[in-house]
């Protein structure tokens, strides 16, 4: 799987709660669309670009939902 296409489609879904007047709203709704519509794998993938930072290549809210929420993110084992 193509982690930069995940990275594109993770900032498309930053960018349309980016209009969300509350930030800790805006990362629990994106963290709440990966963990309802991603496949583990795909949340295991990103969660591991997210860990990379600022080098991960993605958007600043994004990388704050990830981070903050990583544990609920978490695929099962």
């Amino acid at each position: 799987m193509n982690t930069d296409h995940l990275v594109q489609m993770a900032n498309q879904i930053g960018s349309f709660f980016q209009s969300f007047p509350d930030a800790a709203e805006a990362r629990q709704g994106i963290a709440t669309h990966l963990r309802k519509f991603w496949e583990p794998r795909m949340r295991k993938l990103i969660l591991e670009r997210a860990r990379q930072g600022e080098a991960s290549g993605l958007d600043a809210l994004v990388l704050q939902a990830l981070l903050e929420h990583q544990t609920a993110l978490q695929p099962q084992a």
